[in-house]
């Protein structure tokens, strides 16, 4: 374990402590990580993710990987894998894997027992009824009329519940606790409902499927889970979680922990609004760069060790608080300042003529990949007559302290030579359409003359041997800083979504044409450049041949600092 990880504390390892300090569990630490597979992993699940890996690796212990898979209709083996994937991609290394569904026959059997101990209750009422009965906070809930049926009832009802008997809806299995407990939780939660869908594991062996708040605390159980870590909105189903594992007999009690979420600005992380942008075709698909999941992330451009830091900076607390979305940008290019490689390339291309080189001029010139990195290397950049450079380096009105290219002065090309500005041409609305410029032969980066300085260095690409590429220049999804973003729970899970279009920034991704370094149509699609004085960019995969595409991970500068 590395010693930094040992040095830190937070308040779930410090309730980790007291319980090894008091014996419990004969000093073991286990944590699992539990995922839906409905959809892929976005940056909030990260949080939650290394809360449990760094838990278990803090103590010695192990997490595991279990798949929460006990609604059909919204899971994909595509999203099993896709876990995985991101799980690996960040660092982290599971245990065993689990599956709810493989639990599904002895869940069932927990049910049973239940039922026959008159804990549990087969209804009728429709879910608008139920929600009815169940009362308000400052309202107790109201008996079913059927909440007295004999076990023997329960019993017989509920297995032609389970050999498809009964529509969808018509009926469902309750727990019979407390209709006047003070937490809604407790009022006789539903433990199974009916669901005639295929299951991406188990097909069609099952028509009755248990809810989370019922196959969570049985799986944790089974498993050998001490610490059941989870987000802030589950406190109130605590009480419930140690209900299900008392009255199941487990000698093993898990013990739930909750820590607040994250909360980012300017994104969306409900997973059914995720779900939307795809499927309404708002985005590309799940790895869309505009898209908050880990796969969306790692095909702009962040890397693995920025997320990790985000989280690391964020911190772990008991208290909901909304972080600003550039500290996560902050964090990819801090990391990316120090592994990048340096290249050149123009968004908004001007041509120049050099007019004192012969036309065939094709000479290689040496760039640095990183200015403070020696052990990175060089690259050669060709220089020709003709050369593009960034449109906002040449001003014909400049201001005085303007060190770029303008009427009459001198700048260094990026590893090659100073040029001076002799005239430029104009089209009939008055912008300029090329320059012309002189070499100084003596000049050369490198060589003896380069001594001679000038104020101004700009990048440069040669307008003959080069890479046209589309930039792809993205910005946050959101337009509010303001997630508005409740969590999802099996409650809502058939609920209308709500309209969030509106706060959908129009602006969350703009393309631009530009011209790159030839050498770059080497580089591999997820491989990332800074390209200079532009920003950060990874290559994407719709590159082809013909024509590349670069993702622009994150501007060069930001003036946001972390506190």
């Amino acid at each position: 374990m590395p010693e930094e990880l040992r040095e830190k504390s937070n308040f779930i390892w410090e309730a980790i402590k007291e319980d090894l300090a008091a014996g419990k569990n004969g000093g073991r630490v286990q944590t699992r990580f539990p995922p839906e597979p409905n959809g892929y992993l976005h940056i909030g699940h990260v949080k939650a993710l290394s809360v449990d890996f760094l838990t278990a690796e803090r103590f010695g212990g192990v997490c595991n990987l279990r798949f929460d898979d006990t609604n059909p209709t919204k899971e994909k083996e595509e999203f099993v894998e896709a876990i995985k994937d991101d799980i690996h991609w960040l660092g982290f290394e599971y245990g065993a894997v689990y599956y709810a569904s493989e639990q599904y026959d002895q869940i069932y059997e927990y049910a049973l027992d239940l039922i026959r101990r008159g804990l549990a209750y087969v209804d009728d009422l429709s879910k608008e009824e139920i929600r009815a009965y169940r009362g308000t906070l400052t309202e107790p809930g109201r008996n079913s009329p059927y909440r007295d049926r004999t076990p023997e009832e329960n019993m017989d009802l509920f297995l032609r519940m389970k050999n498809g008997e009964f529509p969808e809806g018509s009926k469902v299995l309750r727990a019979k606790i407390d209709m006047a407990s003070p937490n809604i939780n407790l009022r006789d939660p539903t433990i199974y409902r009916i669901k005639f869908a295929e299951h991406h594991r188990t097909g069609n062996k099952w028509c009755i499927y248990p809810m989370y708040d019922f196959a969570h605390p049985i799986g944790d159980a089974l498993e050998g889970v001490t610490h059941s870590l989870c987000s802030l909105e589950y406190e109130i189903h605590r009480p419930l979680y140690d209900w299900v594992v008392d009255v199941c007999g487990f000698e093993q009690k898990p013990r739930q922990i909750e820590f607040a979420r994250l909360n980012l600005t300017n994104t969306i992380m409900s997973k059914r609004h995720l779900r939307r942008l795809v499927e309404e075709g708002f985005v590309s698909g799940w790895d869309d760069p505009r898209m908050p999941t880990l796969a969306g992330m790692r095909r702009r451009g962040f890397t693995s060790p920025a997320v990790r830091d985000f989280i690391d900076r964020v911190g772990v607390s008991k208290a909901d608080s909304v972080v600003d979305y550039r500290l996560l940008e902050y964090c990819v290019r801090n990391d990316l300042n120090e592994t990048a490689p340096r290249a050149m390339a123009v968004l908004d291309p001007l041509k120049v003529v050099l007019t004192n080189l012969p036309e065939d001029t094709a000479e290689v010139c040496t760039v640095e990949n990183h200015p403070k990195k020696p052990e990175m290397g060089t690259h050669t950049a060709v220089l020709t007559r003709e050369i593009f450079i960034e449109r906002d380096d040449f001003m014909v009105d400049a201001p005085p302290k303007y060190f770029r290219l303008k009427p009459g002065g001198e700048v260094r090309l990026k590893g090659a030579y100073i040029i001076r500005c002799e005239r430029w041409d104009t089209d009939e609305n008055g912008n300029v359409t090329c320059v012309y410029c002189t070499v100084d032969p003596e000049s050369k980066s490198g060589s003896a003359g380069a001594e001679r300085k000038v104020k101004g260095t700009i990048h440069w690409v040669s307008a003959s041997r080069n890479v046209p590429f589309e930039a792809r220049l993205y910005d946050v999804l959101m337009l509010d800083e303001d997630p508005q973003d409740a969590p999802e729970t099996d409650e809502d899970e058939d609920a209308a979504p709500r309209d969030f279009t509106a706060r959908l920034n129009p602006d969350s991704l703009k393309v631009q044409r530009g011209y790159a370094e030839s050498w770059l149509s080497d580089a591999n699609a997820g491989q990332s450049f800074q390209f200079l004085r532009m920003g950060y960019f990874c290559k994407d995969k719709d590159s082809t041949g013909e024509a590349a595409v670069f993702n622009r991970v994150v501007p060069l500068k930001d003036s946001y600092k972390p506190e």
